[in-house]
């Protein structure tokens, strides 16, 4: 008895003893023990194993791009765990701080955008679906109401309802061909909805929640390990959100009448840098001037013509009540995200963009243009497509109307809240309207709208039906 008893304080000593000379390894192997087992992290691991295990599954029946961009996004996915893990070990930095604590997730972002550019590929969708869900990671860049940013929740959505746009031709392309593309963009969607927005949702509503006793980092954090001495703050790398779009398009500085009008708003000449025309200066009294136009001249206010007909690119907000989009081509990330329900929006001489409209304005317009996307929540009045061409437009929301008119090709994208709109069309062909299945998970179901119609005079009157075909 006497025996156990010494050897237990033997052991109790030798215990005291290891803790007193190794405080400090011990200390850090704790600490790191303490966040491994941190339910916010462990909750982390079952998100990953629940639903990017699905995508993961999916991609590797898949191959091809699809695998490495789904390579990509799991890389995206063990960086901001690593940051979730050493936001729990480090003071919060400052903003040249935060955004190279940042950098290794935005490097990872960068991976996937980069993918996306060059020529395009027969899984540009899965790409830039991929590409564009990627900013919901952001939200971990949240660190307040003033900082710019939709709070962590709903920045997890608003991404998600960027990526969506192409995930549903994902869909809709691969809906009879091949079921692992169906499961991949599915699988996709829940990574995200539910999967991350919830877990933001239970663990960090609020934004990240640093740590109050650790150092301050200002280095670029490797993995599992903090820095004791902080070096000199670096200059912040690109944002994670670094394209054209990011900025508001209301704080770009006005262009034409726009321009001339807030002058004459704020009381400045107009013609005050003028120079005045004397006789000498007027074409009728100069003799180097002559009636006789060359042919070199001809051709060349021929060609200033045909350029000014096109006009430059333009993406503005004119007297604060209509947006104008003119002009863009090519551009897959335009934006308006500051607008009201008193605007409209008149998109015109597009090709090959898209165009994002955050927020409910009173009507939009699309005119002339070729290849076109567009992507809005609500409208109050209308949403009008004339005079286009392979044209899609998605209504996330609601909109009491939707008019197609002289128009060759258009993808309709129907929310369930907008299944009650009512849509005319007038001279065109090819009009299709996909509409959510029952089931939230289930496949869309794809409408063709007739374009063609028989009449028959009966009863002193016309009566018109859809014309519709039958093989045999």
């Amino acid at each position: 008895m006497e025996e156990k008893l010494i050897a237990r304080l033997e052991s109790a000593v030798d215990r005291l003893e290891a803790l007193s000379t190794g405080f400090r390894a011990g200390a850090a192997a704790e600490i790191g023990g303490d966040v491994a087992a941190d339910p916010s992290i462990v909750a982390y691991d079952d998100l990953m194993g629940q639903y990017f295990s699905r995508v993961s599954s999916a991609a590797d029946k898949i191959g091809g791009q699809v695998l490495e961009v789904t390579k990509v996004l799991q890389e995206a996915f063990n960086v901001q765990k690593d940051l979730l893990v050493m936001i729990k070990q480090t003071q919060k930095p400052d903003l040249a701080g935060l955004a190279e604590f940042l950098k290794p997730l935005n490097e990872a972002i960068m991976k996937t955008n980069a993918m996306t550019e060059g020529r395009r590929s027969d899984f540009f969708n899965h790409l830039k679906a991929a590409a564009d869900s990627l900013t919901a990671l952001a939200w971990i860049a949240y660190t307040g109401k003033d900082c710019g940013m939709s709070m962590p929740i709903a920045h997890v959505e608003e991404s998600w309802q960027m990526a969506e746009f192409y995930n549903n031709k994902i869909l809709v392309e691969y809906k009879s061909k091949d079921p692992n593309h169906i499961e991949w963009a599915k699988a996709l969607k829940e990574l995200y909805l539910p999967g991350l927005r919830d877990y933001v949702k239970k663990h960090y509503p609020l934004g990240p929640v640093w740590s109050t006793t650790s150092k301050v980092t200002t280095a670029a954090p490797s993995k599992g390990t903090v820095s004791s001495t902080p070096a000199p703050p670096p200059p912040p790398p690109a944002s994670l959100f670094s394209a054209e779009s990011s900025q508001p398009s209301s704080s770009k500085p006005k262009e034409g009448m726009a321009a001339v009008f807030q002058e004459i708003n704020l009381g400045k000449p107009v013609t005050a840098g003028l120079r005045k025309v004397t006789d000498s200066m007027k074409s009728k009294n100069r003799a180097d001037r002559s009636g006789v136009v060359g042919a070199g001249e001809k051709n060349a206010r021929a060609g200033s013509a045909a350029f000014s007909k096109a006009g430059p690119p333009k993406l503005e907000l004119q007297m604060g009540r209509k947006w104008v989009v003119e002009n863009q081509i090519g551009r897959k990330n335009l934006v308006i995200d500051d607008c009201d329900p008193r605007q409209s929006v008149y998109v015109f001489g597009c090709k090959d963009s898209v165009l994002q409209i955050q927020g409910k304005v009173n009507n939009i317009t699309v005119d002339k243009c070729t290849k076109m996307g567009v992507v809005f929540t609500n409208v109050v009045a209308a949403c009008e497509m004339v005079n286009c061409s392979g044209v899609e437009v998605q209504c996330q929301g609601s909109a009491p109307t939707i008019s197609v008119d002289n128009t060759a090709g258009c993808q309709l994208y129907l929310s369930k809240d907008s299944l009650g709109t009512s849509i005319t069309t007038a001279k065109s062909s090819e009009v299709n309207v996909m509409v959510p299945g029952a089931d939230p998970n289930g496949d869309w179901g794809e409408h063709a709208l007739p374009q063609q119609f028989t009449h028959v005079f009966k009863d002193g009157h016309f009566e018109t039906t859809p014309v519709s075909h039958s093989g045999g």
